[in-house]
């Protein structure tokens, strides 16, 4: 039987977008966690000079990346990496949907990608795309329940993907029990930890501080700087999987321009900048989990990333997202869309300005 693709998620939300435009002043979409806000000028100013447009880029990063990566991931996390252990990719999303691939290249003898079972749809579709099986980890309190697994799956596991803090939960993963269970199955680990700028139950941390043997930790520019839009990221950690994936990404042609590598590579030297969006998104959480509060919506502030993962009791997240669109304008996601066990939840990502979350705000209190 030949593949399909399914309807890519958010294309499932034009009902939704039909409701919330009813409003006068219109519609406030915080279905897609898209950043609005500006990246640093230093940074366009770089890009803008088109350092590398000539030639091809490398494809593991130029040496200039790969230190200012390794620079932020010191200063971020105390770690002491050397820049071959890391590697550059076209945003962290393209990474997670091929991973599988190349790991059953490596290991044809397995073909079970392990994910959690309310997570970012990537993580499964790859295993989709390489033709292997995604299998859902079960999620407990916000982490990994590693004792739920089948051991026919371990058996059969060529990865298992940690997401902390959490999309779209925002709940923080045990990393050193995810990684100290990874190593003692021969199970390689892969943590997606794009969100980490935005910890706010404590530090932000890293897979990495347990150690680099068996595990990935893979960071995103999109997030930390606002820069969705010039699709670079980095992998790092056990040296052995970094170069196999280095080398194996090189023939596939897999290359972030130069001038982007170039203008990350500022990016990654100025923490400045992301303490203010730091600032700004922590009042945004802070506005709308209040007023949804009062509207009667369960919606915690999360431990990290800038999403409200919310509920209301007698509402499922199709009715809940129906709701908000009509009496507030607000296009949400269904928490379905994130794994069946979401389906009582709905997300919100705070990435719209902040005149236009006060706008949804004071929809729902005068509702």
């Amino acid at each position: 039987m030949s593949f399909a693709p399914p309807p890519y998620p958010y294309e499932r939300l034009d009902g939704l977008k039909k409701i919330a435009e009813r409003h006068e002043g219109g519609p406030i979409d915080c279905s897609i966690g898209t950043p609005v806000d500006p990246p640093p000028a230093a940074v366009l100013e770089e890009l803008a000079r088109g350092v590398g447009a000539r030639g091809y880029p490398t494809s593991q990063g130029s040496l200039d990346l790969r230190e200012s990566a390794a620079g932020w991931m010191n200063r971020r996390f105390g770690l002491e990496l050397a820049p071959d252990q890391l590697a550059a990719c076209i945003g962290t999303k393209e990474f997670v949907a091929t991973l599988s691939g190349y790991l059953h290249l490596r290991s044809p003898e397995r073909d079970t990608i392990l994910y959690p079972a309310v997570s970012y749809p990537t993580y499964a579709m790859g295993a989709t795309l390489a033709g292997l099986r995604p299998v859902s980890v079960d999620v407990v309190d916000g982490q990994l329940d590693l004792a739920s697994i089948n051991p026919a799956d371990i058996d059969r596991a060529l990865v298992l993907w940690s997401n902390s803090p959490s999309n779209p939960t925002g709940r923080l993963d045990d990393l050193e029990g995810v990684a100290t269970w990874g190593r003692h199955h021969g199970v390689p680990l892969a943590s997606d930890e794009c969100y980490a700028e935005f910890t706010w139950a404590g530090r932000p941390r890293s897979i990495l501080e347990h150690g680099p043997d068996g595990v990935l930790a893979v960071h995103s520019i999109s997030k930390r700087s606002n820069l969705a839009g010039v699709r670079a990221g980095f992998y790092a950690g056990d040296p052995e999987l970094v170069s196999y994936l280095r080398s194996v990404r090189q023939h596939a042609g897999f290359m972030v321009a130069g001038p982007i590598q170039s203008a990350v590579a500022v990016a990654y030297r100025d923490d400045a900048h992301v303490d203010v969006q730091r600032a700004v998104y922590r009042a945004r959480l802070e506005l709308l989990s209040s007023a949804l509060g009062d509207f009667g919506v369960d919606a915690p502030m999360p431990d990290g990333a800038f999403y409200l993962w919310c509920r209301k009791d007698g509402l499922d997240g199709w009715e809940l997202a129906a709701l908000l669109a009509e009496v507030a304008g607000l296009i949400v996601s269904p928490g379905e869309l994130y794994g069946e066990p979401g389906r009582e939840f709905v997300r919100i990502a705070v990435v719209q300005p902040d005149d236009r979350l006060a706008l949804a705000a004071s929809r729902l209190l005068d509702s």
